[in-house]
């Protein structure tokens, strides 16, 4: 048996309605999945024209975390120690970059050229990073 491909990631968010605006209206996700399941809000985002691809935009709590835990969770991403990584791809970095500044999108790391390609960074509003690169050919 093998894996053969990752259907969902995970990013902790402090507010989903606040995340929804920034990974749709900013970044130009759709909503995959916006489901209120009772226990919890399973809100879903992905690329266009790649739904197989899901990230969950997760409040910290339960089914996943007792209330002590999923406050230290909150504490940490308040503070910007903690966050996930997504790195995602584009055709023209220098005008992604343009576009997300023009947006009011955080940037921590401006265009710069290396040996895979040209990419960034961004910050979404709970700490998370996001790397944006156009990939050069592979030799």
């Amino acid at each position: 048996m093998t894996m053969n491909a990752i259907s969902r990631s995970q990013l902790y968010v402090l507010d989903q309605d606040e995340a929804l605006d920034f990974y749709v209206n900013k970044l130009g996700m759709e909503v995959n999945t916006d489901q209120d399941l009772g226990f919890m809000r399973w809100l879903t985002v992905n690329l266009p024209g790649d739904p197989e691809r899901e990230i969950l935009l997760e409040t910290p709590g339960p089914p996943a975390l007792d209330p002590a835990t999923a406050e230290q969770v909150r504490e940490l991403l308040a503070k910007g120690a903690l966050g996930g990584y997504l790195f995602m791809t584009t055709e023209d970095a220098r005008k992604t970059h343009e576009d997300l500044v023009a947006k009011g999108v955080e940037i921590i790391d401006e265009p710069t050229e290396r040996p895979y390609g040209i990419d960034f960074g961004i910050r979404d509003p709970f700490g998370n990073k996001i790397r944006i690169g156009q990939m050069f050919p592979r030799a």
